[in-house]
């Protein structure tokens, strides 16, 4: 994670995690998780050694075979042309359309606006609508609070998984075929 995102997630107000975006408790460790991590086996990248993932940090940095495979897949990642990111919308990270502050998550959008914004009546762009394929960057939103509560209460990510260029029946297609597999 970039600095900004990071101290997003870690506010004072709503600490959470990075990648679910679920609430942190202070002071509470995942002990569920860290058996879990204690008893799954893994095998190193490098020199097919097995063991647990409690182990593998300290492995892999003394491991040679390891560094190694680890730069050859830089290697290959840097003989690639780059892809010019500005074709890629950041549909993560938004900007407050009243005061032009940074890097809210969906939900840290909506609890500053509420907070801060509640009572201007100013029309702006949505700007998690405008980084949508389906978004209008120049819809001017008449009351910009109640779209806020009613369209962007949760993330689509935290519930799906999105293909955002994916064609609508193609997509229900996809979840039609998952749920008869998942039964």
């Amino acid at each position: 994670f970039c600095t900004p995102c990071l101290q997003e997630c870690l506010k004072p107000k709503k600490p959470v995690c990075g990648v679910c975006r679920s609430t942190l408790s202070p002071g509470s460790r995942a002990v569920d998780l860290e058996k879990q991590i204690e008893m799954t086996e893994t095998t190193c990248n490098g020199c097919n050694k097995k063991m647990y993932l409690s182990k593998m940090r300290s492995h892999a940095a003394s491991c040679s075979k390891y560094q190694n495979y680890i730069m050859e897949g830089v290697k290959a990642v840097t003989k690639e042309p780059l892809h010019n990111t500005r074709n890629f919308p950041n549909r993560f990270t938004f900007p407050c359309p009243y005061c032009s502050e940074k890097n809210f998550d969906q939900e840290g959008l909506v609890e500053h606006c509420k907070t801060l914004h509640s009572m201007d009546a100013k029309q702006v762009v949505c700007p998690i609508c405008a980084s949508m394929p389906w978004g209008d960057p120049n819809y001017r939103s008449a009351n910009f609070m109640e779209h806020l509560q009613r369209r962007h209460r949760f993330s689509y990510d935290t519930f799906v998984v999105c293909d955002y260029d994916a064609d609508e029946d193609d997509t229900m297609a996809q979840v039609l075929m998952r749920s008869l597999r998942d039964k």
